[in-house]
């Protein structure tokens, strides 16, 4: 009798855990779409109503005010949502109000990863609006956060395979990188619950198409003009191209608001990925990954490739 009273347990426990997760399944990060990752310290429901009062603050000015919606949370919203279910019914409710097909300008999902949320957006570019916030903390040092940590703009989202992100990536880099573009660039890879992507490895194949897509791409890690941001949470590769990466403090809203913010620097990378839980970027893998993109461009055969670089050879001599 114990026996099948544990195979009836173990079954209402597994069905149990499989409605969860189709309860959850709307509410998370998927591939195809487009948002904003928000880092923070131990506190994510105070982080995501801080994340949402200061995204439409600032989206109310680029884009004007959101039209069709009850407005965005507020602390005392906050303080009336004891748990996430409480939150979700409460915009379940509000969606409802506003009919059937609304969809408000940001939606907090659940982002799979512990201290990071995932706020989704509906008719912004998420690059812009954060650089448009950061540029304006940046100016004028006034602290509007408690708890936020970093603010990461999501343009674009895969599968976080190998293959599947090197095919996403061929075209989504095209903009920034490809001929006659060009750009000097550092890449800043991070994982989250993910075991199966190689850190190297992914930094490497990046490095790669971009050489491939113009040979005059150059990594610069003091000052680069773009930085590419890959961020892998479970099985979602997130990404965006991003300007003054350096200058933002690795868009840290608590840093660069900060007085004379100095560049960061390598202390500066491991206090930060400490903060969030995070793997510290690789300098050293970076310059290999540029290497072996030089080294395998001069083993390319393209008609009159090697005539350039036997000139070369010759104006060094």
């Amino acid at each position: 009798m114990s026996a099948d009273g544990d195979k009836k347990r173990s079954r209402k426990r597994y069905a149990a855990g499989r409605g969860n997760k189709r309860f959850k399944g709307s509410r998370e990060l998927e591939v195809g779409m487009q948002g904003i990752i928000i880092t923070c310290n131990m506190n994510e429901r105070k982080c995501t109503s801080e994340a949402i009062s200061l995204l439409s603050e600032y989206a109310d000015e680029l884009y004007g005010p959101e039209k069709g919606c009850g407005g965005s949370n507020s602390e005392e919203e906050e303080e009336d949502e004891d748990d996430a279910e409480a939150a979700l019914k409460k915009e379940v409710a509000q969606l409802k109000k506003t009919g059937k097909g609304a969809e408000k300008r940001f939606q907090a999902l659940d982002s799979g990863a512990n201290n990071v949320v995932f706020i989704r957006t509906h008719n912004v570019e998420p690059d812009k609006l954060v650089h448009h916030i950061l540029s304006d903390l940046h100016a004028t040092k006034k602290k509007k956060s408690r708890v936020i940590l970093r603010m990461l703009p999501v343009s674009g989202t895969c599968k976080a395979f190998q293959e599947d992100m090197d095919k996403y990536l061929t075209t989504f880099l095209e903009p920034w990188f490809k001929t006659p573009n060009q750009a000097t660039y550092q890449i800043a890879f991070k994982a989250r619950n993910s075991s199966h992507n190689k850190r190297d490895d992914i930094i490497k194949s990046i490095a790669g198409l971009v050489g491939k897509m113009n040979p005059k791409n150059k990594v610069d890690l003091t000052d680069p003009e773009l930085s590419i941001i890959v961020e892998v949470i479970k099985t979602v590769c997130c990404v965006s191209v991003v300007p003054d990466y350096a200058l933002f403090r690795k868009y840290n809203l608590q840093e660069v608001v900060k007085d004379d913010a100095p560049k960061p620097d390598a202390a500066d990378d491991v206090k930060e990925d400490q903060k969030a839980s995070d793997p510290s970027d690789s300098a050293d893998v970076v310059k290999e990954a540029e290497e072996q993109t030089d080294k395998q461009a001069e083993d390319i055969k393209v008609p009159g490739n090697e005539k350039r670089v036997e000139e070369e050879t010759e104006e060094g001599k």
